[in-house]
């Protein structure tokens, strides 16, 4: 794994190439991007899921992924999630500096998902009526929840998914992945006010 200094000067910066007997993951971000993605796991859902995490958050993300999906999507959708969260940790390096709290509430038609997280260097993810059941084509929603477990754990990030409403799979899918973008960008984004790493422990 390859990382850059984190520093209000530079781009905050990680790449990782993962693999196993069931996928390949290459996967490159800039935290403090422009938004741009490059993204290619084989999944046209999961591919568009993940544009917009790169959209909304303002992170250059670059993924090539490859896995057994004649099998089943489980394994590549965790294991992306895994590589990322990661990534993620590698890029934000102490962590000093950073606001460290992010959230967003976030519409799409008739769907409404809250987002709140921690990047407090312990892994946790707890959901409330967010992805039971429903298929968008041939992806089972219930996959995006293996994948913000595995980011979450592996990124050391405690995160909160609520569903406050919402019948439409997509429309769902959709208002978590923008508001994780969201609220991952509040929560790694540099404050010129904080000194040292953001909790009374010195660390996280």
């Amino acid at each position: 794994m390859s990382t850059q200094p984190s520093t209000p000067a530079a781009h905050r910066t990680a790449s990782l190439e993962r693999n196993t007997a069931e996928t390949r993951i290459k996967l490159a971000l800039d935290l403090d991007g422009e938004g741009k993605s490059a993204i290619k796991t084989g999944v046209p859902f999961f591919d568009h899921m993940l544009t917009l995490l790169a959209k909304h958050g303002q992170f250059d993300l670059d993924v090539d992924a490859h896995g057994d999906i004649e099998v089943d999507y489980h394994h590549l959708v965790e294991d992306v999630g895994i590589v990322l969260g990661l990534v993620v940790k590698a890029a934000l390096g102490t962590s000093a500096g950073i606001s460290r709290y992010g959230h967003a509430i976030v519409p799409i038609d008739e769907a409404l998902a809250l987002i709140a997280l921690d990047i407090s260097g312990r892994g946790f993810l707890m959901t409330e009526n967010a992805f039971e059941g429903g298929w968008i084509r041939d992806f089972d929603l219930g996959l995006l929840e293996e994948f913000f477990r595995a980011f979450a754990m592996n990124a050391g990030i405690t995160m909160h998914i609520r569903l406050l409403s919402g019948v439409n799979a997509h429309h769902k899918a959709e208002a978590s992945f923008k508001g994780f973008a969201r609220a991952l960008r509040d929560a790694t984004r540099v404050d010129p006010r904080v000194r040292g790493v953001p909790s009374t422990k010195g660390m996280l």
